[in-house]
């Protein structure tokens, strides 16, 4: 089952990027397919999404961060040649997943007007942001566990499979969006309601394909009652990767929210605008996500192969990789900002907001991918923590503190500024903290589970 530390690692982290694009472009689109057809709804409906965005993220998080545990931990059980470890790892990892998924939806329904009012929504958008809410919060089980799945199934050497899964809950979405929201084929007209409920039943669809696959094909989901043994320490192992990775993986929705918060001074145009841009984002990243999704299952097996040369590759691979991508894409959304904000609103000043984001921040792309993979490459190194520091130091040292200042100085394009300037920052701090970490490892064979952070 070790397949990933044989072949060269060009071709590895390529060979399984490669069937991953696809999923990887499907994922992107579950937002972007919700954020296009509501937009035809109205700016009001749009703005709402800008508000929901963050939450979503923050709930993404949470599973994302209990994935990243279960994926480590059976990545380096599968290097190790130990497929009993993994297949116990898997099945206490998704029985906890469920327990944590149904206390946030008790949590979430019960908050919803506490949490939004926090955010700046007001009595306009508010009805709106409850009516998408209530459904998703229904459903938080099954928005969590494809995420975990798509982790599970690439350790496994099956990223086909991984892609596969995400293709089937975009197209379903993509079909059941306009049925819901619109009110089609007989379906009564939903509007944000019709929207989550349509992504909604695509997970659910989703989750029952990935456990017929963990059971059938990979055997690493197993239900009789002598596997039910050892969940306490499973629960502890995952749980010293989760939790850091939770509070990595939460920096991200809260400088969201933050930053969310700072534009609705400015008026609900700019919430939407950069709402619409941060998705126009995820899109336009589908290629280096397809090669990041890869990377913590590839530097923990290497890790239980005792081949951190071929992390070392991996490294300057990827970062290579990131910096010519992201000047790429930066170039290309210089030129092409007016058409994409066209592709999104006819309001005006939306349009304006759109294109100023898009303009300033994208050249700070390249390194803003950096830093993701820095992130995946200190905890697929089991050190988690450090990865969690890096993300501390994005969003708290970094930044809120400039975004802030960017705001007060300069408005909405001080927003934008702050962001470009972090983001540079934090790719470069993170390409020292890797390889000086690296260094570190040259002569090390094996590696105790999550290690002290030490220093970077």
């Amino acid at each position: 089952m070790a397949v990933l530390v044989h072949r060269s690692v060009t071709r590895t982290l390529f060979g399984m990027a490669f069937p991953m694009l696809a999923g990887t472009f499907a994922m992107n689109a579950y937002n972007l397919t919700d954020t296009w057809f509501v937009a035809k709804l109205g700016t009001l409906p749009l703005a709402a999404m800008g508000f929901i965005f963050p939450v979503v993220m923050l709930m993404t998080c949470v599973a994302g961060g209990i994935g990243t545990g279960i994926t480590t931990l059976v990545s380096h059980a599968i290097g190790r040649h130990d497929h009993d470890a993994a297949a116990r790892l898997v099945t206490h990892g998704l029985s906890l997943t469920v327990c944590v998924g149904a206390v946030l939806s008790v949590v979430g329904y019960l908050s919803i007007g506490p949490i939004f009012r926090r955010l700046g929504a007001d009595a306009q958008t508010l009805p709106l942001i409850g009516d998408y809410m209530r459904t998703c919060f229904l459903g938080t089980v099954f928005m969590s566990l494809p995420f975990l799945g798509n982790g599970i199934l690439i350790s496994a050497g099956d990223s086909k499979a991984a892609s596969q899964l995400m293709i089937l809950g975009t197209v379903l979405n993509m079909i059941l969006d306009p049925i819901m929201i619109f009110g089609y084929l007989g379906c009564p007209a939903m509007g944000m309601r019709g929207a989550a409920l349509a992504t909604l039943l695509a997970h659910a669809t989703a989750t029952a394909w990935l456990l017929h696959l963990l059971y059938r094909k990979h055997r690493l989901l197993v239900l009789h009652a002598a596997w039910l043994g050892g969940w306490l320490v499973s629960f502890r192992r995952i749980m010293g990767f989760a939790v850091p990775s939770i509070l990595s993986m939460i920096l991200m929705p809260t400088s969201a929210i933050v930053i969310t918060r700072l534009l609705s001074r400015f008026g609900y145009e700019s919430v939407a605008a950069c709402g619409a841009a941060g998705r126009i984002e995820m899109f336009a990243f589908v290629v280096p996500m397809a090669l990041g999704i890869s990377l913590t299952p590839f530097v923990s097996q290497n890790l239980g192969a005792a081949r951190v040369d071929r992390v070392r590759e991996a490294q300057r691979v990827t970062t290579w990789f990131a910096l010519c991508y992201g000047g790429l894409v930066a170039i290309v959304f210089f030129l092409g900002a007016p058409w994409l904000a066209s592709a999104f609103t006819d309001d005006e000043k939306v349009a304006d907001v759109l294109i100023s984001y898009i303009r300033i921040i994208s050249f700070g792309y390249g390194m803003m991918e950096v830093h993701r993979y820095c992130g995946f490459f200190l905890t697929g190194l089991h050190k988690p923590v450090c990865a969690t520091a890096l993300n501390a130091i994005r969003v708290l040292v970094l930044l809120i503190p400039l975004v802030y200042l960017g705001a007060h100085l300069y408005g909405v394009i001080g927003v934008f500024a702050g962001r470009l300037v972090t983001d540079l920052a934090v790719g470069s701090i993170g390409i020292v903290w890797v390889s000086r970490t690296l260094r570190s490892l040259r002569a090390t064979v094996s590696l105790p589970i999550s290690q002290p952070c030490g220093d970077p």
